[in-house]
This record gives C-alpha cells, structure tokens and sequence, in this order.
C-alpha cells in the first residue's frame, strides 16, 4: 500500500516539540526529558495514526507512553489526537526501531507493544521484520528485568515466524491466542487497521517475556482452540 503525503507534516511536528520529537541515528535524549513525572514506562512501535497508544494512556494515568512511527505523514495523524486531547504521560517520536536505544537506557520498558507490523513476506527482507532476532536482541536490552512485549498481526505467517524467533531465543509465552476477537479478552485496544481489517479474518496476539515468572504466566490462552503449532 502506498503511503500517502501529508505535506504540513514536518512543520506542524516541528512546531510541537513538547508533544513529538525526530530521532535519527545521531540523536540521542534522555527519556525521563520527555514527561512531567517519572512512572513505569511503555512502548509502542509502529504506532500508526496513533489510536492504540493514546487510548492505552487515558486507560493508564500511573504509567508513561512513547509511541514510536518511522513515517511523519502518517504520525501526525498521532500528533493531532494528542493536540485536540492532550496527555502528559504520552509522548510521540519519529524515528527508525532501530535506534531504540539513543532514547531508552537498559531494562527500563515494563511492555513493548508490537501492532500490525509489516510481515516483509519476502525471505530476503526477513531482517526487516520488527520479531527478527537481530530485533528481539535489542528488546532484550531495553526491557525491564520483568517485561514483556506484546505482539499482534493478521499475518498467520507472520505470527508463526515470531513464535519460531522467540522460542529460539528463548522466550516464555505468557499469552497465545490464534484467533483474538473470537476469544474476546476485555481489555484488548484496537489499532485503526485492526478495526478496518479484522473483518477479513482472524486477528493472531501472543505474549511474551525473556525471563520466566511461572507465579504471573497466565495460561488461559491455551486452549485447545489457539495451541500453536508445532515449532
């Protein structure tokens, strides 16, 4: 699908600095500079037009958000949410995932949510995908000792390469659940596209952590109806 422009982007992004920042590969913030208070902090890449996170941070006062799109015209759909209802425990970034780390110090993301990221079907584009191991080695060193990343697409391929990624890297699965809105958690937050799309089919979601808690897993999603397959 191709992006379209939104000319005004880069001016009205540049306009708001105490709402959206541009990182690039040589820029490098404190995050604590992004938030009038310091709380548990969470994490959105590929934030889209910016639904998800916005309302996980109205849902949760006591924790801050970053939200995290590479595209400007499509972020500031996100910025404009924000400017019509502002939150001060969200704050937007443009910038490529893979300088996470010239904003965020090690272990300090308690959740990092993954929404719809592109599945890059083609093998030889495997490493552009946001559950590659390469990917999956960053998250590890911004994730708090107890966090998890949470990770949903419509892709079945998709899903089951990031079941492939993270069981090798040795992940625990808190959470699997191969048909979401058939399941029908309570508390789960819709992106734009997952309104738009999941009409077309299931909605995939698992859970996920780099140390195992056997006292917090929760093992209601794996019925007999979302057991994976066989990795």
């Amino acid at each position: 699908m191709r992006l379209r422009k939104v000319s005004y982007a880069p001016k009205l992004i540049a306009k708001h600095p105490e709402r959206i920042m541009d990182i690039d590969k040589d820029t490098k913030v404190d995050v604590k500079d992004f938030f009038p208070k310091e709380q548990p902090l969470e994490v959105e890449i590929g934030a889209g037009k910016g639904q998800f996170s916005h309302t996980l941070a109205q849902r949760q006062p006591d924790k801050n958000h970053i939200a995290i799109e590479r595209f400007d015209s499509v972020i500031v759909r996100a910025l404009e949410k924000v400017l019509s209802d502002p939150l001060d425990n969200l704050f937007l970034v443009r910038m490529d995932a893979k300088h996470l780390e010239n904003i965020l110090d090690s272990n300090v993301v308690k959740t990092l949510y993954l929404n719809f990221s592109d599945p890059w079907p083609k093998a030889r584009h495997a490493k552009r995908r946001l559950t590659h191991p390469d990917y999956l080695s960053l998250y590890k060193k911004i994730l708090a000792k107890d966090g998890r990343i949470e990770f949903k697409t419509d892709n079945r391929h998709f899903f089951e390469y990031t079941l492939k990624t993270m069981n090798r890297a040795g992940m625990t699965f808190h959470f699997l659940s191969f048909d979401l809105h058939e399941d029908n958690p309570p508390k789960n937050i819709m992106t734009e596209f997952e309104e738009k799309h999941s009409i077309n089919g299931p909605i995939y979601k698992l859970t996920a952590s780099f140390e195992e808690d056997e006292h917090e897993k929760d093992v209601s999603g794996f019925s007999e109806s979302t057991r994976p397959a066989e990795l």
